[in-house]
C-alpha cells in the first residue's frame, strides 16, 4: 500500500537534531497504530463477556463492533485532510487524546448504549489519529530510509494481528480486579497518556502546501445515506422488521445518489470533493473497490460469527478461543509476505484468485466440520479450516491495493488509496450489519430451551452464515477477473502526490476485525 508526500518534503533531509528525535517519534506513531489495531481485534474476543455482564442484546453487540468500523470509515479521508490543513502533529495528538478518553469511557460504560456510543467516539478519534501516522513517517524520514521504516511498520501490523486476540483473551479471562472485559479498553489509558506526552516533545509538525478543502456537506450526505441502510439492517430483526426500516433502506440509495451529484458539483466548483468520482472511470479501480467492499463484508461477518461460535456455541473460554485463532493469524501473515515478495510478481492476479478459492475451501471445510462434530468440535479439528482461511486471506489482503490502483493516474494515487481502504472499512461495517440476517436471525429462530439447544442453535447459525461467506468469496473470485493480469511497475516518483492525508490508511484492515 502506498502513501504520498509533497515533493518539497521529498528533497528535504531531516536536520541533525531531528535525526535523534525522529526515532522516538516513530516509536510513538507505531505504538498508536498498534493500539488502534489491537483495539479492533480485542473487542471480538470479549463480546460474550460483554453480553453476560451488561445484558446487551445481539443488535447492541453488533453495534459495539460496527459502530467503530463505520465511524472510522466515514472519518478516514476527512481526518487525513484535517491533518494536511491544520498540521499532522496537532491532529495526531488530538486523535490520540480523544481515542484515550473514548477508551476510558468504554471501560467505564454502565450500559450497552453507553458502550456503543463510546465505541463510535473511539472510531471517530481513530479516524483523526491513524491517517497522520504514515504522513508523519514520510515527512520525518528521507526516501532512502523509508524502506526500513515501512518494514518496521509492517512488522507492527503483523504483530498486532497475532497479539490482539491473545491480549484480549488474557485480559478478559484474567478478570483483573473483577473488572471482567473492561481492562481491554482501560489498558489504552497509560499507553495513550505516554504517547501524548512523548508525541508533543518529539514529533515535528508538518502541513501539506496544497491541501484540499474540507467537504463537510459530502461527509454529512455519505453518513446519512449509510446509516439509513445499516441502522435498520442491524436493528430490524430485533424490532420485528418494521415498515420504517424497509422505507429507510429503500431511501438510502436516493440519498447516496444526491451525494454523488453533490460530489460532481463540488469537483467542478473547487476541485476538492470528498470522493474523486473520476477515479471510477478506471475500470480496474472500480472493480477493485467492488472486491474490497465485498471482501470487507465477508471478513467482518466471518470474524464476528467465528468468535461467537467458539465461545457461545462451543462454550469455550476467551483464552481457548484466542489460542485457537493463532494458526489463522500466522498463516495469514506468512501468506501475505510470500504473496507480495514472491508470488504476485510472477503470477499476477492469479495469486489473489487462488486466495479466494483457498478461503472458499476453508469455509466449506468449516461448514462440514460444524455439521459433523457439532458441539464436540475441538481446536485441532478446526485448525485445517483456519489454516486455509488464513492463508487465503493473506494472499488477498497484501497485494489487493496495488493491483486495484495500478492503472490509476499517478497524480491520483493518494486519493485512490484512501478511497480504497475506506471502502474496506465500510465493507466490514456492512458485514457486521448483515450478521443480523445471516447469523442472529437463525439463533433467534432456533429454540433457546437450555444450554444444549442454545449451542445447537449457534452451530446452525454459524453454518448458515458461512454459506453467506462462501457466496461472498465466489463473488470476490469473479470480480478479480476485472483486475489487471499484472501490476504495472511504477517508478518510485510516481507514488508522490499532493495530498498525504487522502492516501494514508490503516494497513490490511480486513485482517483483524
Amino acid at each position: 500500500m502506498t502513501t504520498t508526500v509533497p515533493a518539497a518534503h521529498e528533497a528535504a533531509e531531516p536536520a541533525p537534531a531531528a535525526d535523534r528525535r525522529r526515532w522516538t517519534a516513530l516509536a510513538v506513531v507505531l505504538t498508536a497504530s498498534f493500539m488502534d489495531l489491537v483495539d479492533a481485534t480485542i473487542v471480538n474476543i470479549a463480546i460474550p463477556s460483554i453480553q453476560r455482564d451488561t445484558g446487551a442484546t445481539f443488535s447492541a453487540l453488533q453495534w459495539v463492533t460496527a459502530g467503530y468500523a463505520l465511524a472510522f470509515a466515514i472519518g478516514l479521508i476527512t481526518g487525513g485532510r484535517l491533518g494536511d490543513i491544520y498540521g499532522r502533529k496537532k491532529l495526531f495528538l488530538l486523535g490520540m487524546a480523544g481515542f484515550t478518553l473514548a477508551s476510558a469511557l468504554c471501560g467505564l460504560a454502565a450500559t450497552p448504549g453507553m458502550l456503543v456510543g463510546a465505541r463510535v467516539l473511539q472510531g471517530a478519534m481513530a479516524a483523526l489519529m491513524v491517517p497522520q501516522v504514515l504522513a508523519i513517517i514520510h515527512v520525518s524520514f528521507p526516501a532512502h530510509e523509508r524502506g526500513k521504516v515501512f518494514g518496521m511498520f509492517g512488522a507492527v501490523i503483523g504483530l498486532g494481528a497475532v497479539c490482539g486476540p491473545l491480549i484480549g483473551a488474557l485480559l478478559t479471562e484474567g478478570d483483573l480486579l473483577g473488572l471482567q472485559w473492561r481492562p481491554i479498553f482501560l489498558i489504552n489509558l497509560p499507553v495513550g497518556i505516554a504517547g501524548i506526552l512523548l508525541g508533543r516533545r518529539f514529533i515535528t509538525e508538518s502541513k501539506a502546501p496544497r491541501a484540499l478543502r474540507l467537504d463537510l456537506v459530502g461527509t454529512a450526505l455519505a453518513t446519512v445515506g449509510l446509516l439509513m441502510l445499516l441502522y435498520p439492517l442491524t436493528q430490524g430483526r430485533e424490532s420485528g422488521w418494521p415498515l420504517w426500516g424497509f422505507v429507510s433502506m429503500a431511501a438510502s440509495p436516493l440519498v447516496l445518489a444526491v451525494f454523488v451529484r453533490y460530489e460532481r458539483a463540488k469537483a467542478r466548483k473547487d476541485g476538492s470533493p470528498l470522493v474523486e468520482l473520476s477515479l471510477f472511470k478506471v475500470k480496474t479501480f472500480a472493480a477493485g473497490v467492488g472486491v474490497q467492499l465485498t471482501f470487507g463484508a465477508v471478513s467482518g461477518l466471518f470474524f464476528l460469527i467465528w468468535t461467537l461460535y467458539m465461545q457461545l456455541g462451543l462454550g469455550w473460554g476467551a483464552l481457548h478461543a484466542g489460542l485457537t485463532g493463532v494458526p489463522f493469524s500466522l498463516a495469514c501473515s506468512a501468506a501475505a509476505g510470500i504473496s507480495v515478495q514472491k508470488l504476485v510478481p510472477r503470477f499476477g492476479r492469479k495469486v489473489l484468485q487462488a486466495g479466494a478459492l483457498i478461503m472458499l475451501s476453508g469455509a466449506l471445510l468449516y461448514i462440514w466440520e460444524a455439521g459433523h462434530y457439532g458441539t464436540a468440535m475441538q481446536s485441532w479439528q478446526m485448525a485445517p479450516a483456519m489454516l486455509l482461511m488464513g492463508a487465503g486471506m493473506g494472499l488477498i489482503v497484501a497485494p489487493i491495493t496495488d493491483s486495484a490502483i495500478s492503472e490509476v493516474p499517478a497524480e491520483h494515487s493518494g486519493s485512490a488509496s484512501g478511497i480504497f481502504n475506506t471502502t474496506g472499512q465500510l465493507g466490514m461495517a456492512l458485514g457486521l450489519a448483515l450478521s443480523s440476517v445471516a447469523f442472529f436471525g437463525v439463533v433467534g429462530d432456533t429454540g433457546e430451551a437450555g444450554a444444549a439447544a442454545l449451542g445447537a442453535s449457534f452451530i446452525d447459525a454459524t453454518t448458515h452464515a458461512l454459506w453467506w461467506v462462501s457466496g461472498g468469496l465466489i463473488l470476490v473470485f469473479g470480480l478479480l477477473f476485472l483486475l489487471p493480469r499484472r501490476v504495472r511497475a511504477q517508478h518510485p516518483a510516481e507514488h508522490e502526490a499532493p495530498e498525504t492525508g487522502a492516501g494514508t490508511e490503516r494497513q490490511q484492515p480486513v485482517l483483524v476485525s
